[in-house]
């Protein structure tokens, strides 16, 4: 099923190529932001923040305004529409009609693909529940790409909340792509990277492995990248609880680290990283997030210049089959069509929007 638009849903939707062009100019906009001032005059960009976010609305916001368009849009459901019973696609439909570009947060897995259906302009993706996190990693690549020179030949530790993660989701399924990069994923066993996200990176050429404490791995990485346990993801207060706490990185483990290892952070940290590790010059997550203006101004940029339609639903329709995962767009919103990929023999089925998988 293809849109009228062309909309950022999966980064894994365009090739290595489209995002080599996304960073290029991120960096050519780094390096003089005033000549880019009035790429979006007369513009205008909807945000739809169905759940709380400082650092996604916020440069986003800035990076529309600094192109030289406008913003509207709510950060709070709950002083919308929304809170009156409106379904996803009605909000989708009436905000896109007021606006050139329409970028969405929600906390379920595929509801920016669910919005893109039926959107009346480009949708951008600013992260869909424990699912995917698109914008985050043009950030996360530019920042590697200014810092570290390259974005091949790299070992990156991931150290977290990985399956609740969606950044690092997003992040592995994009740097696998790239010649010769090892993963090291650290966390619990209840917290393990999801088995769909590490088929990405061996089906890429990439390799990982898996270990359980910080000081396993910190000694061997170029780049160390830092996940906060997301309570919001847990279903209870005590599961949460049970994994608060697992992996903080302080001075004394930097200690173990390359001179020249970056440690990064999607942000907010809450005690993962100690604020003694601020003033380590290898210490990158706020350099990070300033970069993510510039990621977005480029991205913002070329999905305006750019209108070639984008493939949304590439299966097909299994009626009286639902997603098993009560977090997918599909189970809240009723309307949309349960498009699900399927394996050669038709026996596992992975749904379109969050990528769950179940045997047939």
């Amino acid at each position: 099923m293809y849109s009228d638009y062309q909309h950022l849903i999966d980064l894994n939707d365009y090739s290595p190529m489209w995002w080599n062009e996304i960073i290029e100019l991120g960096e050519r906009i780094k390096n003089d932001p005033s000549g880019f001032a009035h790429e979006c005059d007369g513009k205008i960009m909807a945000t739809l923040f169905y759940e709380p976010s400082t650092r996604t609305q916020m440069s986003f916001q800035t990076a529309m305004l600094r192109l030289g368009g406008k913003i509207i849009g709510f950060d709070n459901p709950s002083n919308s529409s929304v809170s009156k019973g409106e379904t996803l696609k009605d909000t989708t439909k009436i905000v896109s009609s007021y606006a050139d570009i329409l970028v969405i947060r929600h906390p379920v897995g595929g509801a920016a693909k669910g919005a893109a259906l039926t959107a009346g302009c480009p949708v951008i993706n600013a992260g869909d529940g424990g699912h995917l996190h698109p914008t985050q990693t043009l950030t996360d690549l530019l920042t590697l790409k200014i810092e570290k020179g390259r974005l091949s030949g790299l070992t990156i530790g991931m150290c977290g909340d990985l399956i609740n993660g969606r950044t690092v989701h997003s992040l592995c399924r994009a740097i696998s792509c790239f010649k010769d990069n090892k993963f090291i994923f650290i966390s619990t066993p209840e917290l393990r990277m999801p088995a769909y996200v590490k088929d990405v990176i061996i089906a890429n050429g990439s390799t990982f492995e898996e270990v359980d404490t910080l000081e396993e791995a910190i000694g061997r990485l170029d780049v160390l990248y830092m996940t906060r346990i997301q309570e919001e993801r847990f279903a209870s207060r005590e599961e949460y609880l049970a994994q608060k706490n697992t992996y903080i990185l302080d001075r004394k483990k930097m200690l173990d680290a390359k001179q020249d290892m970056i440690v990064l952070h999607p942000l907010p940290r809450v005690d993962e990283i100690t604020v003694d590790v601020d003033s380590d010059k290898r210490a990158m997550y706020f350099t990070q997030a300033k970069y993510g203006v510039y990621a977005r101004m480029a991205l913002i940029m070329t999905i305006l210049k750019n209108q070639s339609p984008t493939e949304l639903l590439k299966g097909r329709v299994y009626n009286g089959v639902r997603c098993d995962n009560p977090r997918c767009i599909t189970n809240h919103e009723e309307y949309l069509p349960k498009s699900f990929r399927s394996s050669g023999d038709g026996t596992l089925l992975e749904c379109e929007y969050c990528d769950e998988r179940k045997l047939i």
